[in-house]
């Protein structure tokens, strides 16, 4: 679908990427294969949030229980990720910016020197922000941060909500204006619930190796429509 001339579109979108083990299971096919075309999807998605102009988009990739997956469905997505990486976007015509939030400590020292050079790779462009949320947890992320100011010595009487905000693993951006979550699920699974305390939830009910283009056009559609009063009148 073609989306409205003049609509307002979010700063900051949220997705969580909800869907490739149940999308294998219905073709037959090993759960891996899932991951396989999740990673397409989040490619093709990626792509129109560049092409919208979207300011930051934040995947979530791997939270801090997946890790309780069977060892050969995790090692999977690690090479996938890993892949991934090698791979990498075509920064210098997309000016993509790339983060990692989460704990990075529990990967491979392979891994991890993969992420922190992309990252610093990118650093320095001025596109859209895509944060790749792996090993995160919305209350590791507090944690993580409190942890941080008391490290500081941070006075508890003068401490402020920016305080916090600014010791999150997504320091620096916007506070997350939309979710998205597809596969027909409705739960927020630990997602950056400090950053998303006000904001606006599409569930959809679309496995995320078969969410397109006109999927995300639909949820900032249905996200336009909505009146963003943030506690007031």
């Amino acid at each position: 679908m073609a989306l409205p001339e003049n609509i307002v579109l979010p700063r900051h979108i949220g997705i969580i990427m909800d869907g490739n083990g149940r999308w294998a299971k219905k073709r037959l096919l090993p759960r891996t294969a899932g991951h396989v075309q999740g990673a397409k999807a989040f490619r093709k998605c990626l792509r129109h949030c560049i092409d919208l102009g979207i300011e930051c988009v934040t995947f979530f990739a791997f939270s801090t229980e997946n890790f309780k997956r069977p060892p050969e469905e995790v090692n999977a997505i690690m090479k996938l990720f890993s892949d991934y990486l090698d791979e990498g976007l075509d920064m210098s015509e997309d000016d993509v910016v790339m983060r990692f939030v989460g704990d990075l400590s529990r990967f491979s020292g392979e891994l991890r020197e993969k992420m922190l050079r992309m990252q610093s790779e990118t650093a320095g462009n001025h596109g859209t922000v895509c944060c790749l949320a792996v090993n995160y947890g919305g209350r590791d992320d507090i944690l993580h941060a409190a942890k941080q100011l008391i490290s500081e010595g941070a006075d508890p009487d003068t401490l402020t909500e920016d305080d916090i905000s600014e010791h999150l693993y997504t320091a620096g951006l916007p506070d997350v204006d939309l979710v998205i979550r597809p596969s027909g699920e409705q739960r927020i699974s630990n997602f950056l619930i400090w950053q998303s305390a006000y904001a606006e939830y599409v569930f959809m009910d679309v496995l995320w190796p078969d969410f397109s283009e006109n999927d995300l056009d639909l949820a900032l559609t249905e996200y336009a429509k909505r009146n963003r009063r943030f506690g007031g009148l």
